[in-house]
């Protein structure tokens, strides 16, 4: 950690609040800056930091804090006089709640929260605070390294619990250890606990109830050992003959002292030294836990209050959350009341478990999936740990290790595939060269493509739950057609509430009599850049001679021009300003010229000599060629003609019939100098013609890209050396002169992409059809650049068009709802209430498959809700017993009855429907 001052010695009491607070935020910003691997975090109470904040912040005013750092912490929202905090108390943390613990091993209770029920606090940070007011116990956290890369701080507040369990005594030992402590430092503790000597004392990696590895090599790490949370270990024991103990073992199980739920190293005495053997690799995990702890009475299956099905229905066990697994227990509820898994698992599945998949996990994903599932369905149980199960996720998927929240959606997709994997009938997968389309009926390419696929996956959950898109390419050069029939696991459905958008633009003519229109036209929202300019192009009907420049406007400057036709639309914000320019059709000789307008910005008591020009209105878009000779008379004949259509006299002479889409002249100015130039000017109008203009000498200044001036030269004929820029900025300054001859109030605001913010917040309030969802997800759309399709007639990659359609349906039909959406700069969920069927789901016109000989009807019996925001949310499950035709509440361990109608709501995340048949079908149990 940081060497930080403490400053003072003196107590709390000698302190405002105000200088404790600046006092220990201080120290914080030191600490947090310099944190690295090896310092050590305290955990504290997240009641008492919260009092202790409001105490220290009484005097402040309220501002709105997200929690991102402590320091941020010492500084938030404060309220009126509090009193001072007592002595800090953790034991609301802990399982023993005994404040005097000198041997600093109490145990930390699993499903506590960062932020909800902790704090975790720099070492002199806590020391400063103790100091102050007292108290305790102490829970000291070491912080590690994690992430694949291991470059990565984590704060390690749950070690790993490994069981120790002694053969000839029967004796045994919970021991907590940090996952970045050695195999030697785990093996000395155990000897220590067991006063053993070490030399006699060798311990197994036993993942699985299979000796993977003797753990010999003392300098490797737990983690580098892929040692998991509550996962079995054991420690082989041989006689002092050497010999097997594997009856030992069987006898160790058989007498209670291996708890199914719990890891266990078993340690025995043996003359045998260590020996080599080989190790079990897998990826890094990146989870909390901490430093060493030992408990002599450690209880690994910790009981919760939940409902008792002892008698009643089989079906309603709940699972203990074990730390912010709601995710995992609302997942796995679903699977296991799916009435096809609860019958195949529940048989004996083992023979078509394919050990050697390199693709799957082994079996032990299947084997550990179908345990648990058994147990939820056997009468009569109370709640349930799923630690195994957790276990051997945390070894196959480490995103899934640790205890932070994680989305219930992406464990189900891992665990439907990962079952597959295991599950799969196929041992030997053949290689399948799939053929396109290329014009045959799509009754049979579909044929084709589902045997090819079945020849290389057949399994349970195949047979449940994958049915076949029809997938559409259209290459936008060629117009190349490729026809796919790809399987799919589950339906990702996007909320939205309108398929089109409704976007404002300002169109400026080159006609120099038009003046600038407003236009709306509507695009589909997930269209792009080519998308809104072909709109545009229908709705100001441009000539063949023309093209249409699009721009966005940002503070009186042109800040983009949509060049790329793929930029996507969703770029484009409510709130900014368009404008489209129609010009004669470019080659690669022709030079854009942006005219930005220029104004005296003087302000009162200001001297002339220090008046700046700002820029003001709406800059204005033209060509020229520089095949010609561009001179300084040629560039202000080009801005005369930019300038036309704002003309006083020509607007005066329209200004009885004009046409409603021009906007109104606005009254305002853009300072107060500009009135007095207007009415300066008005009065010289008379006396002022066009020729005249031409002879004022505009006061132009040409840029360049790299904001380089370029000269202009005295002969107004004399060519003006342009440099290869695509574009040329012309500065004009406004002179009050000028004003008398335009009038360019048109040109001071743009009106927003979106001008009907009102009418659009209020549809969003209307409930969403699913069915509107699936054909969002169905429409066609190009694809994203990131996917570009190597069409194979052009041989080149293409950006696409895709069209999916449903073509064949499963069994079991999964579908998500895509209520989280990730950006680099923002995390965001929807709580758009999505008004699903629970009965006769119908989705006969969404399959493209015309040959079918019966509807496509489905009914809803499970579904997963996700309440709260993304970091701090819960899960529950929604679940439906055929048994007795009654809807439940999965709460982790807690299950409660509820009513039809109170399965619909906002919070809606998976649904499960399964398809509807005459005889109907109950849960095998």
């Amino acid at each position: 950690m940081a060497e930080v001052s403490m400053g003072s010695s003196s107590s709390s009491t000698d302190l405002s609040p105000e200088e404790e607070r600046v006092f220990i935020r201080d120290i914080a910003i030191a600490a947090e800056a310099n944190s690295k691997e090896g310092d050590t975090f305290y955990l504290i109470t997240q009641r008492w930091w919260q009092e202790w904040i409001e105490y220290v912040n009484q005097d402040q005013p309220c501002n709105t804090n997200d929690g991102s750092s402590l320091s941020e912490h010492c500084d938030s929202a404060g309220s009126s006089t509090l009193k001072k905090p007592s002595r800090i108390d953790n034991s609301d943390l802990i399982y023993d709640s005994s404040l005097d613990d000198p041997s600093n091993t109490s145990e930390i209770i699993e499903t506590l929260q960062e932020g909800r029920d902790y704090v975790l606090l720099p070492q002199e940070v806590w020391n400063q605070l103790r100091s102050w007011y007292g108290g305790g116990p102490t829970l000291a956290r070491r912080v590690i390294s994690s992430g694949l890369s291991q470059t990565e701080l984590a704060v390690e507040v749950y070690p790993l619990r490994l069981q120790l369990l002694l053969m000839q005594k029967s004796d045994h030992s919970a021991i907590r250890i940090s996952k970045k402590e050695t195999i030697r430092e785990l093996h000395r503790r155990a000897c220590e606990i067991f006063d053993l000597n070490s030399e006699h004392v060798r311990i197994w990696d036993y993942y699985g109830h299979q000796k993977y590895s003797l753990m010999n090599d003392l300098d490797k790490t737990l983690d580098d050992a892929n040692l998991q949370m509550d996962q079995d270990i054991l420690v082989e024991m041989l006689d002092i003959n050497g010999t097997s103990s594997s009856a030992l073992i069987q006898s160790v199980q058989e007498n209670g002292l291996v708890d199914d739920d719990s890891s266990s190293i078993l340690i025995e005495p043996s003359k045998s030294s260590l020996s080599a053997a080989g190790g079990f690799s897998s990826s890094r995990n990146a989870f909390r836990s901490g430093s060493v702890e030992v408990s002599q009475s450690f209880d690994s299956t910790y009981s919760s209050p939940g409902v008792t099905t002892r008698g009643s229905t089989a079906g309603l066990t709940g699972l203990l959350n074990l730390g912010n697994t709601c995710f995992m227990n609302s997942a796995i509820q679903c699977l296991v009341h799916t009435p096809e898994f609860a019958s195949y698992f529940q048989e004996d599945y083992h023979q078509e478990i394919n050990w050697q998949n390199p693709l799957g996990m082994v079996g032990e994903l299947a084997l550990a999936f179908g345990d648990l599932l058994r147990k939820l369905w056997a009468p009569g149980r109370t709640p349930i740990a799923p630690r195994p199960f957790k276990a051997k996720l945390a070894r196959f998927a480490p995103q899934f290790s640790g205890y932070n929240q994680h989305d219930s959606q992406e464990l189900l997709a891992f665990l439907l595939d990962g079952l597959h994997e295991d599950l799969n009938r196929v041992k030997h997968k053949p290689y399948i060269n799939s053929r396109d389309a290329d014009g045959r009926p799509d009754e049979e390419v579909a044929d084709e493509f589902w045997a090819n696929h079945i020849a290389r996956n057949d399994s349970i959950i195949v047979d449940v739950c994958q049915g076949q898109y029809k997938s559409t390419l259209v290459c936008p050069v060629c117009n190349k057609v490729s026809v796919t029939f790809d399987p799919f696991m589950y339906l990702s459905l996007p909320l939205q509430f309108n398929t089109t958008r409704a976007i404002t633009v300002t169109v400026f003519s080159c006609d120099k009599t038009a003046l600038p229109s407003t236009v709306t036209v509507n695009v589909s929202k997930q269209g792009r850049c080519r998308d809104l300019i072909q709109a545009l192009i229908s709705a100001c009907s441009l000539k063949q001679s023309e093209e249409l420049k699009l721009a966005e406007i940002r503070n009186n400057f042109i800040h983009r021009i949509f060049e790329d036709p793929v930029i996507p639309l969703s770029t484009i914000k409510d709130e900014d300003h368009l404008a489209a320019y129609k010009l004669s059709k470019s080659s690669e000789n022709t030079t854009l010229l942006r005219l930005v307008l220029r104004r005296r910005d003087q302000k009162a008591g200001e001297r002339e000599s220090t008046v700046q020009l700002k820029p003001c209105g709406t800059p204005l878009l033209s060509s020229a060629s520089r095949g010609d000779v561009l001179s300084k008379g040629k560039i202000h004949c080009i801005v005369q003609h930019m300038l036309s259509p704002f003309r006083r006299e020509e607007v005066l002479g329209k200004r009885g019939n004009s046409d409603s889409s021009i906007p109104e002249r606005r009254s305002a100015r853009f300072n107060n100098s500009e009135e007095e130039d207007k009415l300066g000017g008005l009065k010289k109008a008379k006396k002022i013609n066009s020729s005249e203009v031409g002879a004022s000498k505009l006061s132009l200044q040409l840029i360049d890209e790299n904001n380089k001036t370029i000269n202009l030269p005295d002969d107004e004929a004399e060519a003006i050396k342009l440099p290869s820029s695509a574009t040329i900025t012309v500065y004009l300054d406004w002179a009050p002169e000028l004003s008398a001859i335009y009038d360019i109030t048109c040109l001071e605001s743009l009106p927003e992409v979106l001008k009907n913010g009102p009418a659009t917040k209020k549809a969003r309030s209307e409930p969403l059809s699913l069915y509107s969802c699936l054909e969002a997800f169905l429409r066609e759309e190009p694809l994203v650049p990131d996917e570009m399709w190597f069409c194979p007639q052009c041989n080149e990659r293409r950006q696409a068009s895709k069209k999916l359609d449903l073509w064949r349906l499963p069994e079991v039909l999964v579908i998500h709802l895509k209520r989280f959406s990730y950006s680099r700069s923002m995390k965001h969920k929807l709580e758009t209430f999505v008004n699903f069927p629970i009965h006769d789901l119908d989705l006969t016109k969404y399959v493209a498959n015309k040959n079918l000989s019966r509807p496509q009807l489905y009914e809803l019996y499970a579904l997963t809700n996700h309440y709260g925001s993304m970091g701090s949310g819960h899960y529950t499950a929604h679940i439906k017993l055929l048994d007795d035709n009654r809807w439940y509440n999965f709460d982790d361990s807690q299950i409660s009855h509820i009513n039809e109608d109170d399965v619909k709501s906002g919070a809606a995340y998976v649904l499960f429907y399964r398809r509807k048949s005459d005889a109907g079908g109950k849960i095998k149990v």
